[in-house]
């Protein structure tokens, strides 16, 4: 038998590690005061994003994106496997 995944509508956001980024949504900047996500080194050229998963941490580096799934879990795609796997939806 064959399946086809249904449609899912995620939000998410390209992190560039630029502390002027304006575009942080209110989930992202939730996780990081809960302690879900968290930066090391911080202020220098290699910023990373750590994020708990349930699967473990995960870790993004610049111009990853970082997706908030269906279930408010927090996750980070890298930007050619984001790019292949989703389109951007017009907000109504």
């Amino acid at each position: 038998m064959k399946y086809q995944k249904k449609p899912v509508v995620i939000e998410a956001f390209k992190w560039t590690a630029d502390q002027e980024q304006l575009e942080d949504p209110e989930w992202i900047i939730k996780a990081l005061k809960n302690g879900i996500a968290a930066f090391i080194y911080e202020g220098t050229p290699n910023v990373k994003l750590v994020i708990k998963t349930l699967e473990g941490d995960h870790i993004a580096n610049r111009g990853d994106y970082i997706i908030q799934g269906v279930h408010g879990e927090i996750y980070p795609s890298k930007p050619d496997i984001f790019e292949e796997t989703y389109d951007r939806v017009e907000e109504k």
